[in-house]
C-alpha cells in the first residue's frame, strides 16, 4: 500500500510538473498517458494490498477494521477508486458530455484531497503499536516527517498549476 500511494500516486502527480521530473520535455498527451498509467498501478497495487490484509486478518483470525488507519485506510481506497472514475471521464468527455476545463479543476482537486487522505493514513499507520515497537527514537520522527515533505510539494504543484492568479493592485 505504502508504495501504491508514497510512489505510484507521489510520481503520477508530479509527471505534469515542469520543474522536477524526467518527462518535462514531453507532449501533454505523453504526459496523460503516463499519469494514467501511474494511476492505474495505485488502483492496481492498492487492492492487491488490501487482499493480501485480509488474508492476514483472515488467517491470524483478527478483527477487520479495528483501527483509524484502516478506517482511514478505506476511505482512502474508496476515494481513489472515485478519482480513477473522475479520470475515466475526464479522458472521454465527449462520451459523458463534461465539460474539460471545469472537469479537470475538479479532478485536480479531489486529486489533492486523496494524495492528503493518503499521506494522513499512512502517518497513522506510523502510530501503530507494531511500528513503534519497530522504529523507535529519531528514527520514528525522521519516517513521520518523510511522507509530509512530497504532499508539501504535490499541494504547491496544484495550487500553482489550478488557482486563479489574480494581480493585487493596491
Amino acid at each position: 500500500m505504502s508504495v501504491a500511494y508514497l510512489l505510484c500516486l507521489t510520481e503520477g502527480i508530479l509527471i505534469f510538473s515542469s520543474e522536477g521530473t524526467a518527462f518535462c520535455f514531453k507532449s501533454r498527451n505523453v504526459k496523460v498517458r503516463l499519469h494514467w498509467l501511474a494511476q492505474a498501478l495505485v488502483v492496481l497495487t492498492a487492492v492487491t494490498g488490501v487482499g493480501f490484509m485480509i488474508a492476514s486478518k483472515n488467517l491470524s483470525e483478527r478483527p477487520h477494521l479495528t483501527s483509524w488507519h484502516s478506517l482511514l485506510g478505506v476511505g482512502t481506497l474508496a476515494a481513489t477508486v472515485l478519482q480513477a472514475v473522475c479520470g475515466f471521464c475526464l479522458l472521454f468527455p465527449k462520451l459523458f458530455k463534461l465539460s474539460p476545463p471545469r472537469l479537470k479543476l475538479y479532478h485536480a482537486t479531489c486529486g489533492l484531497v486523496v494524495y492528503l487522505l493518503a499521506t494522513v493514513t499512512v502517518v497513522s499507520a506510523m502510530f501503530s503499536d507494531w511500528f513503534q515497537a519497530t522504529v523507535n527514537g529519531p528514527l520514528w520522527y525522521a519516517f513521520l516527517l518523510l511522507p509530509l515533505f512530497p504532499a508539501l510539494v504535490v499541494m504547491n504543484q496544484i495550487t500553482n498549476a489550478y488557482l486563479p492568479r489574480k494581480k493585487i493592485t493596491a
